[in-house]
């Protein structure tokens, strides 16, 4: 393990404060231990007839909202620490490592410092490059993204990253809290007696006989982290788990029902910075209160929006410096499933009469058979008594829920969709009951839950 510490934790420091509202003067700083806060944000909206989900849907044809890259950096404990989310399906491979190093090169910290997220929102761009490198050579350029438009946005990014340099705000507290999301995730696996996996219930469920099926394993709470400069907010930052999907795969940019959420939070709280992460949602969909209507969208953002609020107005605000802060990396390495080679994927790639969607699978087997050779980092923020994880791919709720039982003390926040080129991440028992997300597109075998877990308590120790 990477470990970072930023100074010991002062626990006669910390002062937990009942109301997100109320003034509490904060100790007196030292540059050795005031923190602060940048925040930006930059478009991130594909043009038209560009590819979406990795060439899986109807390309880009109108805008129905736009798709952003936010991202918050932290000061004043060391180097800076970045943490990014993205309105796209997917950050693959060699992308992902690029983005992460542009951000570190314009504000002058290391990769290590820097994580980065997609939403995974369907209607939007999703892109890697090593799997886009692949296509190109068997005649499928832009196939699966606009390589050239998506190089332009990271420098977007970094760019606005580094002019924030310039606005950084001073951070004396910081907030927790957590909402109650009622009528929007449900689990996507129904079992059958058999203990195998007898229905996929999709993010829009047309059959009401499976929307039916119980709400089953998921994370109810959506959970928020605040900066607060004494009594004025510096930033939001939210955390829910599930598939971000109403509707999608008609050509309508959008950042879906998620976006929608933290737009009508911004409206609320409009001198705050807000940035949402997907959680572990490998195995969590909209789908048992979703049936694809569009009218859905706007329901489904208006219950997590409440979650939010909920989450908002249950906030408790503790004094915060540089002493309290730590940051942790955890290089851990993801073996390639049994079955996906090279030599398969290319003979698909060069077969004219496999489909495009075997075509772009076999791509992405490719990049990621050149990805997982090298280690992928697992993250943790610690800010007092709250704690960020951030993890790679599509991981199953079960992971989120076992990093909060590894620290029950404490308030733990997880972002997956880091590294995306591993696609789902499921539980060792899950790749046993079969089903869509282990049988046909995870890139990764069982053996990935000790590793992963144990990836996790260290970096929660």
């Amino acid at each position: 393990m990477i470990a970072l510490p930023f100074g010991e934790h002062l626990m006669n420091r910390r002062r937990i404060l009942k109301s997100a509202i109320g003034v509490l003067a904060a100790p007196l700083a030292t540059a050795q231990n005031q923190l602060s806060v940048s925040t930006f944000q930059v478009d991130a909206t594909p043009p038209m007839g560009s590819a979406l989900c990795h060439g899986l849907v109807k390309p880009a044809s109108r805008i129905g909202d736009p798709t952003t890259a936010r991202g918050l950096i932290l000061h004043g404990a060391g180097q800076p620490i970045i943490f990014c989310a993205v309105d796209w399906t997917g950050l693959g491979t060699d992308l992902h490592d690029v983005w992460r190093a542009e951000l570190a090169k314009a504000v002058g910290t290391t990769s290590s410092c820097v994580m980065v997220h997609s939403l995974h929102q369907h209607d939007a761009p999703g892109c890697d490059f090593a799997m886009e490198k692949y296509l190109s050579e068997y005649g499928m350029k832009n196939a699966s993204c606009d390589a050239a438009w998506a190089w332009q946005v990271i420098q977007r990014s970094a760019a606005a990253a580094r002019s924030s340099l310039s606005f950084k705000q001073p951070v004396t507290h910081v907030g927790t809290g957590r909402g109650l999301v009622k009528q929007v995730a449900g689990n996507r696996r129904i079992l059958g007696a058999d203990g195998k996996v007898k229905y996929t219930r999709f993010s829009a469920s047309k059959d009401a006989a499976i929307r039916a099926e119980p709400e089953g394993l998921i994370d109810p709470y959506v959970r928020l982290i605040s900066f607060w400069n004494s009594a004025v907010p510096v930033a939001s930052v939210t955390f829910y788990a599930t598939h971000p999907q109403s509707y999608y795969g008609i050509g309508e940019v959008s950042a879906d029902f998620v976006g929608l959420a933290r737009e009508n939070r911004k409206s609320a709280v409009p001198q705050a910075a807000h940035i949402h992460f997907n959680g572990a949602s490998g195995n969590v969909t909209a789908g048992k209160y979703n049936d694809g209507s569009q009218e859905n969208r706007l329901l489904l953002a208006g219950r997590l929006s409440e979650g939010m609020r909920l989450a908002w107005e249950a906030t408790e605000k503790q004094v915060i410096t540089g002493t309290d802060l730590e940051w942790r990396v955890e290089p851990v390495t993801l073996a390639v499933r049994a079955g996906i080679s090279a030599s398969t994927a290319r003979a698909t790639l060069k077969d004219l009469k496999s489909t495009k969607v075997a075509k772009l699978r076999a791509a992405f087997d490719l990049a990621w058979l050149e990805r997982a050779v090298k280690p992928l980092d697992l993250a943790m923020l610690r800010l007092g008594n709250a704690c960020i994880l951030f993890m790679p791919g599509e991981l199953f709720i079960e992971y989120q829920l076992a990093a909060q039982q590894m620290k029950p003390q404490s308030f733990v926040a997880m972002a997956a969709y880091g590294l995306y080129g591993m696609g789902y991440i499921g539980t060792a028992k899950a790749y046993g009951e079969g089903g869509y997300e282990t049988s046909e597109v995870s890139r990764v075998g069982p053996e990935v839950e000790q590793v992963l877990m144990e990836g996790m308590r260290r970096l929660l120790t």
